[in-house]
């Protein structure tokens, strides 16, 4: 099934067309390689694109046509069935680039993961050939207003229809979607339950705003969504709820790629400070050296971040694996041993990100603060995803397991 956008809805809708089939990922180092032409690509723009506000609509296009959207989908069904170590390494190649480019396919990775974990062989056949089409998944999961986590988004099913009525917020991905993944609840056998359901972009009653003015990660689409009395068939609902009720990796899985957004922001602006001393910076005074490359404090700073930076690509990798075998062998253990590694790697891309974006001004001097560079967006980016889920839970979370062998709980957020 194709998405059916009609003439009077073209004007708003046009950038939402698929511009042609994918390429097919092949398998893990074909993903990696195909990351690493495109982050060479977007990285030019990326300055521009942060300052002006500017959607990345083409970019978007390239990004999808690469195939790699489509690189987790299963084997089986058509995919590469990439590596959890792939699926970060290729957000952290393109988050160093663009960190709002490596974050708005996120949601789509998330929403494909419940597909695998949650969804019948019918709906899986379904989502996975749109996604191999060059179909995008975005999100609306989280909402505003209220001081508890409660979900106000309702599915009311009737023998009139299966409808929609809510609002979210921070819905990363939306605007740029062909699908939108929305947590709802609903009523089945007399009590609330909560499932995820697939709603066309250009349903009648969705309006997507544009309205996320946040100071980082501009260009992500993280606004609200407006669902009025959207009706939605049933084959496009999975069950959520039921997937957090025994073991199952979509946790670990939504949070590995955080993690690797924030080491992706952590390598950019890692690479901007060694450029920006290499080609402009003086040495202080003091130093008594000609270049800035040769000022001994300047390089043991540089020496910190460099081993930082290392370790916690090292707890990625570690954390990929541990994801990968829960993957292959759910359980409570293996999935509380995933979500553990995964928040051990968090806790330190968290820090490096916001370590690096903050030292890289410490380590350039007053010149590289000048608005036309945009080097501030390594540090505005990296704060404002980080914000995503407190790092201090995730101490609190390995503490407690190593301490008390006291397993995590099993939501999106550990």
């Amino acid at each position: 099934m194709s998405i059916d956008i009609s003439e009077d809805t073209a004007a708003d809708t046009r950038e939402l067309q698929v511009q042609r089939t994918p390429d097919l990922i092949t398998d893990d180092a074909h993903a990696l390689r195909v990351a690493k032409r495109l982050a060479e690509e977007f990285a030019p723009e990326a300055a521009a694109r942060d300052r002006e506000r500017r959607l990345p609509w083409a970019e978007l296009d390239v990004f999808v046509a690469s195939g790699l959207w489509g690189m987790t989908v299963p084997r089986e069904f058509g995919g590469a069935g990439v590596s959890s170590a792939t699926l970060a390494e290729v957000t952290a190649t393109i988050a160093a680039a663009d960190g709002s480019l490596g974050q708005i396919p996120q949601n789509h990775f998330y929403a494909l993961e419940v597909l695998c974990v949650g969804a019948s062989a019918e709906q899986q056949r379904f989502f996975f050939d749109r996604v191999l089409a060059g179909e995008r998944f975005g999100n609306a999961l989280a909402e505003t207003g209220h001081k508890d986590f409660k979900r106000r988004t309702r599915l009311t099913r009737t023998t009139a229809g299966w409808h929609i009525d809510g609002r979210k917020f921070y819905c990363t991905g939306a605007l740029y979607a062909h699908w939108i993944p929305t947590l709802v609840i609903t009523e089945e056998l007399g009590r609330d339950i909560t499932c995820l359901a697939f709603v066309p972009r250009n349903a009648q009653g969705v309006e997507v705003i544009d309205d996320w003015d946040g100071f980082g990660q501009r260009i992500t689409g993280s606004g609200s969504v407006q669902f009025n009395h959207v009706r939605v068939e049933p084959e496009w609902v999975v069950p959520f709820q039921a997937s957090f009720e025994r073991p199952t990796t979509i946790g670990p899985v939504a949070q590995i790629m955080h993690a690797a957004i924030d080491l992706g922001q952590a390598r950019g602006a890692f690479q901007a400070a060694l450029q920006f001393v290499r080609e402009h910076s003086r040495p202080w005074i003091d130093a008594k050296v000609d270049r800035a490359t040769d000022d001994p404090l300047t390089i043991a700073q540089f020496g910190d971040l460099a081993v930082r930076l290392r370790a916690a690509e090292a707890l990625l990798r570690r954390a990929a694996r541990f994801v990968d075998a829960a993957q292959a062998g759910p359980s409570d253990r293996s999935v509380a041993e995933a979500s553990v590694a995964v928040a051990e790697a968090r806790a330190l891309t968290t820090t490096i990100s916001l370590d690096a974006g903050s030292r890289l001004f410490e380590l350039t001097g007053t010149s590289a603060t000048l608005d036309g560079l945009g080097l501030d967006r390594f540090w505005r980016n990296a704060r404002t995803h980080t914000l995503h889920d407190p790092v201090r839970w995730k101490y609190h979370a390995v503490g407690n397991y190593y301490l008390n062998d006291k397993l995590p709980p099993r939501h999106g957020a550990l």
